[in-house]
């Protein structure tokens, strides 16, 4: 078997939005686009949909659908010395209303674009096809409809407990609200022990755990009645922080919410616990991206390894899971070096925190985000800069900034000539 052509891993300004519940069937007329087809139906982003991959193309597909109704998508890889117009005629005539056809060509195709779009046509790709062309291909198609997933998500966890994940993931997120103006949520999965209620001066009476445990599937008006406002962009699904029940959950616990709040929110950033469950790998392997955080010392390096090592398996297509160090430079405690650490996972971490019990403190015990205690400490800063590096997009001062700086360049030969 022919392997499927490896994508460069997406950076985090190409981003595709998970397609939604549908079918597709692609009709291949070479073993190496069906092996690209069957790759891209492992991808994530496909998790909903149901791909299945048959050769023959537009002539198996006519003889399919004389006898089934067809599927949401179709997928056609056109031949050589075929008339594809005269097979889509055809098709047309055994094809259910709705179905969304792809045509998957080539170079030296004769059949002009325009016939194709007559003929209802809603995309035409040239290869060869590499795994993510197929899925951006799939899921482009719905990113425009209401059915669409537009929202990122961004899952942040540690790499061992204790290690300040949810506080960075706390500050990463206020950023993000504030610096980037992205409208905002930060859903805490710690149900038992979240702090991010703490963390932003939060008390709801209401929050994650009754859309989790709520018997029906939470649609946008439900899941906006839950969220605690913190700031113009950034809103809060908190955890309860009780122990009155067992937080025990199933792996797609979650999907509901995740998949409700993807339709009205730019950025989901989750605060994911320190455990290895069914629902926190799923968690993990579903997000746009992750950010482990660790502590310079042997356990974490091992256990970031481990889970950036396991993630990247799972997410072959994805850009590979990002990594930070958190607090840094501790007194009277070993550490392992910066570039050490780095060797060993074979990666650089994005950013490094440097200890500060004081700031840290006196920002969790008055439920502030470390800019708001100290707005020009370099660990802001730090905040910021992982905030850009997670969404891929510049500080909006920098944009402003960017803009006038030809009109500023210009004047200033002007300000030295009058001086």
């Amino acid at each position: 078997m022919t392997a499927p052509q490896q994508d460069e891993p997406s950076h985090a300004d190409d981003y595709i939005a998970p397609a939604p519940r549908i079918s597709v069937q692609a009709f291949c007329a070479t073993v190496a686009t069906a092996t690209s087809a069957r790759a891209a139906a492992e991808d994530r982003r496909l998790a909903k949909a149901h791909l299945s991959v048959h050769m023959g193309g537009i002539v198996a597909a006519i003889d399919a659908y004389h006898k089934a109704p067809t599927p949401n998508v179709i997928m056609l890889e056109t031949e050589p010395d075929q008339d594809f117009l005269a097979g889509l005629d055809e098709l047309a005539t055994v094809c259910d209303p709705g179905t969304r056809v792809v045509v998957l060509g080539s170079a030296g195709d004769v059949a002009p674009y325009r016939e194709l779009v007559r003929r209802g046509v809603n995309d035409y790709v040239v290869g060869p096809f590499k795994v993510l062309d197929i899925v951006r291909t799939i899921c482009s198609l719905f990113s425009a409809s209401d059915e669409a997933s537009v929202g990122r998500i961004i899952a942040v966890t540690g790499a061992k407990g204790g290690v300040g994940a949810s506080s960075v993931a706390h500050n990463v997120a206020w950023t993000i609200a504030r610096d980037l103006a992205l409208d905002s949520v930060v859903i805490d999965l710690d149900l038992a022990f979240g702090t991010a209620g703490l963390d932003y001066n939060q008390d709801p009476v209401q929050g994650i755990a009754n859309a989790v445990f709520s018997p029906e599937r939470p649609d946008t008006a439900y899941m906006e009645r839950l969220l605690a406002k913190c700031s113009d962009h950034l809103s809060l699904l908190a955890a309860p922080a009780t122990l009155d029940q067992v937080y025990d959950f199933g792996a797609d616990a979650f999907d509901a919410i995740f998949d409700t709040m993807r339709m009205t929110t730019s950025c989901i950033v989750l605060d994911v616990p320190h455990q290895w469950s069914a629902w926190t790998k799923r968690t993990l392997i579903g997000a746009d991206d992750i950010l482990i955080v660790a502590e310079p010392d042997l356990a974490n390096l091992r256990n970031a390894k481990n889970m950036l090592n396991t993630l990247k398996s799972a997410r072959p297509n994805d850009r590979p899971p990002l990594y930070c160090l958190n607090q840094v430079g501790m007194p009277k405690r070993p550490e392992i070096e910066v570039k050490e650490f780095a060797k060993t996972i074979e990666s650089q971490p994005i950013a490094t925190i440097p200890f500060d019990c004081r700031l840290f403190g006196e920002a969790a015990n008055n439920g502030q985000m470390i800019a708001e205690v100290s707005a020009r400490h370099r660990t802001s800063r730090t905040f910021l800069q992982i905030a850009q590096r997670l969404t891929g997009r510049p500080d909006l001062a920098e944009q402003r900034e960017s803009f006038l700086s030809p009109i500023l360049r210009k004047l200033q030969p002007r300000r030295r000539a009058a001086g």
